[in-house]
């Protein structure tokens, strides 16, 4: 399909799947986005693998998460060995079950998760045009106007907003000028996704090798006996082209002290990492999300999964002011949040792949004698685990210095900002159960009201709501009952008392207030988000 010069709302350049996420986001909110890609068409190659119980969230809000769950298989846990001996066995068994619908690691590549939403794209009637490059970006203060090459010809676009998802060599941030710090890691790698025989390796365990000649990583995926096999070159053919698997495997099998026995190579490459960010996320009416943004080490399959919620992020808010719901400076909200969750996610993941990765002979001691027996102390304390899951999930990710939440409630544990958490609710009138997030899966902001409310109290609410809000702000309410205790205990309502909860479209709170006040939750839609 061929691109034809005409006028959009939005282009979004890279068809990713940050690009894909972003389309799939803006379409269900209601807008029609033009997105591109050079490449020919999705990628063959797997790439990421780890979807992360918030992109599950994602997904489910998205109705797409039961394919995710049929196509993907759970991360049982992690064995880290030395010299090929088990040292360490950590279980991601019910790690999580309290703090999501989706307590594990999903192992899903990253071709599985393209293929999926560019269904959800095809349902909405929104093509990829592939094979079409971006040549030129100049904005001004009301419009972006593009040159695009399509089928050896030269399109221009005018776009209200442009999104670059186009990763690491973003011609969109190249175009904008904006600088893209940080730096290379020195060691080379390997990539190998292989179909194995060999019994003894465990088939829904991550299974990392650490040893004097280097390091390697066995991660499982879905289809039976495949697994994803990532290591460092040896030095001998860091600098060597064109390298194939079988010119790394002795080095591999003197990591792993065993023989891998290939039966099939479905992918191998080589190449160095890179860790860095930009300098800006946005710039006038464009904006950066995913690799064009930020790239790290893939410890802890992080990378597509923080791409994901930068598209989260930025989707219901450009959706908001293309729509005319909501004022243009809530876009200014975009990079104020995902900035800091972009540099935080940095550092951590440097830090860890430089202790992995270190051929120091102090940390080389460290990582021999004393991590074996710190990660099994660690995983023997509940607490710990759990802050380990809400740390590797994304799930613990909050926005509460971001100026479009507002905070008016004593509650200490759970503040505007926070992620919406995740609980049961046994709904008495319809006798069945349900939980918050499904509350929140309808486009829009959501208003959730905790404590007995008088009848002509509730219908003041709703007539407030269809009068001014009607199609923005879906509402709920939960009186006090025995079986939904709990969310009561976790927003620390005491007996008698009530609590106004307003939740934004990505599942993040709001406003949080200790009393149900329409005037005050007015000015927080009207002044603090800028619905109109």
């Amino acid at each position: 399909m061929v691109l034809t010069g005409q006028h959009t709302k939005v282009l979004i350049v890279g068809a990713g799947p940050t690009g894909l996420m972003l389309a799939a986001q803006l379409l269900r909110n209601g807008v029609q986005p033009v997105i591109i890609d050079s490449k020919q068409g999705p990628t063959n190659q797997s790439k990421a693998l780890a979807v992360q119980a918030r992109s599950m969230e994602i997904y489910r809000q998205l109705g797409v998460v039961d394919r995710i769950m049929q196509g993907g298989k759970h991360a049982a846990g992690v064995s880290l060995k030395q010299e090929g001996k088990t040292v360490a066995e950590l279980s991601l068994a019910n790690v999580g079950e309290t703090q999501t619908a989706f307590p594990f690691v999903n192992l899903y590549q990253q071709s599985k998760n393209e293929r999926l939403l560019l269904d959800f794209l095809t349902q909405h009637c929104c093509p990829v045009y592939w094979d079409t490059t971006l040549t030129s970006l100049i904005q001004t203060e009301n419009i972006a106007e593009v040159q695009l090459r399509s089928a050896e010809k030269s399109v221009s676009l005018t776009c209200d907003w442009v999104a670059g998802a186009d990763g690491a060599h973003s011609e969109v941030r190249k175009q904008l000028d904006i600088s893209f710090n940080g730096d290379t890691y020195q060691h080379h790698f390997f990539l190998a996704d292989v179909e194995l025989d060999n019994p003894a390796l465990k088939n829904d365990m991550v299974q990392l090798y650490l040893s004097k000649n280097g390091f390697a990583g066995f991660f499982p995926m879905p289809e039976e006996n495949c697994f994803r096999i990532i290591g460092n070159l040896p030095r001998l053919v860091e600098s060597e082209a064109d390298l194939k698997l079988e010119d790394v495997l002795p080095h591999l099998n003197s990591i792993t002290h065993y023989t891998a026995n290939v039966v099939h190579n479905n992918w191998f490459t080589t190449y160095k990492l890179h860790h860095r960010m930009a300098d800006k996320f946005r710039q006038g009416r464009c904006f950066l999300v995913g690799d064009a943004a930020h790239i790290h080490s893939p410890v802890g399959g992080q990378g597509m999964n923080t791409g994901l919620q930068d598209a989260y992020n930025l989707g219901w808010k450009l959706a908001g002011v293309i729509n005319g719901h909501i004022n243009e400076t809530v876009l200014d909200s975009y990079a104020a949040e995902r900035m800091p969750v972009a540099k935080a996610l940095l550092n951590s993941t440097d830090k860890i792949f430089n202790i992995i990765t270190s051929r120091n002979w102090l940390v080389s001691l460290f990582k021999k004698w004393i991590m074996p027996s710190l990660l099994k102390l660690t995983w023997q304390n509940d607490n710990l685990r759990e802050v380990f899951f809400k740390r590797l999930s994304q799930i613990n990710i909050n926005y509460r210095d971001s100026k479009i939440n507002l905070h008016l409630s004593n509650a200490t544990q759970i503040k505007a900002g926070d992620r919406m958490p995740y609980f049961k609710v046994f709904d008495e009138k319809k006798q069945q159960e349900t939980d918050l997030h499904e509350w929140c899966a309808k486009p829009g902001f959501t208003l959730i009201v905790l404590g007995n409310l008088k009848e002509l109290d509730l219908f003041t609410l709703v007539k407030w709501i269809t009068q001014n809000y009607a199609g923005q702000i879906n509402f709920f309410y939960l009186p006090p009952s025995l079986k939904n205790q709990d969310i009561f205990d976790a927003f620390e309502i005491n007996e008698g008392k009530k609590k106004a909860l307003i939740v934004r479209p990505d599942m993040h709170i709001g406003f949080i207030n200790d009393v149900v006040d329409i005037d005050m939750m007015d000015n927080y839609f009207k002044t603090i988000v800028g619905l109109k």
